[in-house]
């Protein structure tokens, strides 16, 4: 199908003004709107407005400009049906062959912090997806073009064509606008729904982007939708499982809390030891401290270019999963020794945001992410005596870890290191036991630490159990109604207490 007339409306304007000039060199009439039409006419190339094409100006602030049946009409009539072709004639609609359309932010719009409603509302298309269902309804003689990566593909494909495009181009073009009108349409739906508080629907709309070889265990199926491979990339080793790929997402969520040096070491999903120091190995050793049996089949992952020195000592025990921004080429060369090892590179920042999204009997549980940071600890005090520098230092680091730990969770930390973790337990005491249990493993003295809750002490044994294993500082939401006795208790111990009013429970 021979290409006669094009329609250009673009928010992402990248490319376009190559993509526009090559289809003026085939002969191409350009239609076009507003700001694309303005940047395509600054560099020279013939444009017409489409106000002057349809007769019709742009009204109530450009809402409508493109909603009218010469474009709807040139976008839908069937090429070669005697009705459609005697009516679109009698109606002066001529055709439209190719439509490059993307649509407005609304994406970009809505992760800026303190959005309005009606700043969201603005950005929500209408013309945009309704040229790209028209033209993708008449795929048969029509090509809609909707992501600037794809433009290559198409003067490709005409070139190929003499200036036309092929069946199966115009097919393929076709599923993913469909496709990203969909996921439009369902981000805009969730954001209201979410906004006005009403008995709305929540609708999700991820591309496949791997079957798996199987699930959490081998009887069960599973696939992985979205864009996971625009944050990492496999440098080494086998595919990645289902459970490599929620411990990736653990780790990840992990070390974007931390700026300094990290490693951090986790075994299904929980961390097994965190330590932070300018020299990586130094920081591994911290880490590899809290515990030495737990790491065993485990994630690495470290916020800085793993180094010769640090992937030597990694390599002294057993892994699934390494991760890192980048590899020295030397240490990458050692770690690629060992066949069943994965090495994943991070590619873009390892930011939490957005919403958690969790299947549940007839439905889903959906949620912010818990990227509540910490508050000014100084202000936050509660007991006779204050913190002191290092107490502090210590409870920010644990703070960080301990919303990453399962409930009831425990931390006891130094400033820059785990000292023992307890996860996961039906009682905090028993948490509380466990982490102390691990720290004696271990070797590791409490003595001088601070311990860290992800919830209140609901009584007063936590808190003592604590300060007899060498506590010395307590870091906890508080809420309790015996949060008196709780401080009180500190109060009898010398335990300094801040209490962050911020829970962090994880299920």
């Amino acid at each position: 199908m021979k290409i006669q007339r094009a329609l250009i409306s673009v928010s992402d304007k990248t490319g376009i003004v190559d993509f526009a000039r090559e289809l003026h060199a085939y002969g191409i009439e350009i239609l076009s709107t507003g700001g694309t039409a303005k940047a395509l006419q600054a560099v020279g190339i013939p444009t017409t407005e489409v106000s002057h094409f349809t007769g019709s100006p742009e009204i109530l602030e450009g809402r409508v400009k493109t909603l009218h049946p010469k474009i709807h009409g040139g976008l839908l009539y069937i090429r070669g049906n005697e009705e459609h072709e005697e009516q679109a004639k009698a109606h002066g609609i001529r055709p439209i062959d190719l439509v490059v359309v993307n649509l407005y932010p609304f994406e970009a719009t809505i992760a800026r912090e303190n959005v309005t409603l009606a700043e969201a509302i603005e950005q929500i298309d209408i013309g945009g997806p309704s040229m790209i269902r028209s033209a993708s309804k008449n795929y048969q003689s029509v090509c809609v073009v909707t992501d600037p990566s794809d433009y290559a593909a198409v003067l490709a494909d005409m070139k190929e064509e003499n200036g036309g495009t092929t069946l199966v181009l115009r097919e393929r073009m076709a599923i993913k606008a469909f496709s990203t009108t969909s996921h439009y349409d369902g981000m805009i739906s969730s954001f209201l729904n979410r906004e006005q508080q009403t008995c709305g629907r929540f609708s999700i709309d991820y591309p496949l982007e791997m079957r798996l070889r199987y699930g959490e265990n081998p009887h069960q199926q599973a696939e992985l939708y979205g864009d996971f491979s625009s944050y990492f990339e496999k440098l080494h080793g086998k595919e990645l499982s289902y459970n490599n790929i929620l411990d990736i997402s653990a780790a990840a969520g992990l070390i974007s809390e931390f700026s300094k040096p990290t490693v951090a070491i986790l075994k299904h999903t929980n961390p097994c030891g965190v330590g932070s120091d300018p020299d990586l190995r130094e920081a591994w050793e911290k880490a590899f401290a809290t515990d030495k049996q737990a790491p065993f089949g485990g994630i690495i992952i470290c916020n800085q270019p793993i180094t010769l020195a640090l992937a030597k000592a990694i390599c002294e025990i057993f892994s699934e999963v390494i991760i890192a921004p980048e590899f020295d080429s030397e240490a990458r060369s050692l770690l690629q020794k060992k066949k069943n090892l994965r090495l994943m590179r991070v590619l873009k920042p390892l930011t939490q945001s957005g919403r958690d999204i969790r299947s549940v009997l007839g439905g889903l549980l959906v949620q912010d992410s818990d990227t509540a940071e910490i508050p000014e600890l100084e202000h936050k005090v509660v007991t006779s005596r204050p913190p002191t520098k290092a107490e502090i230092d210590a409870m920010e680091f644990g703070w960080k870890v301990v919303k990453h730990v399962k409930s009831n969770a425990i931390v006891y930390a130094g400033p820059d290191r785990t000292l023992g973790i307890g996860a996961g337990q039906m009682s905090r005491v028993d948490s509380s036991r466990i982490a102390v249990w691990k720290a004696q493993e271990a070797g590791l003295s409490l003595k001088g630490s601070v311990v860290c809750s992800d919830a209140f002490f609901p009584f007063a044994d936590g808190l003592l159990a604590a300060a007899e294993a060498g506590a010395t500082a307590a870091i906890q939401p508080g809420g309790s109604v015996r949060d008196p006795e709780v401080i009180q208790a500190a109060n009898e111990k010398g335990v300094a207490m801040v209490f962050t009013g911020t829970r962090h429970f994880r299920h």
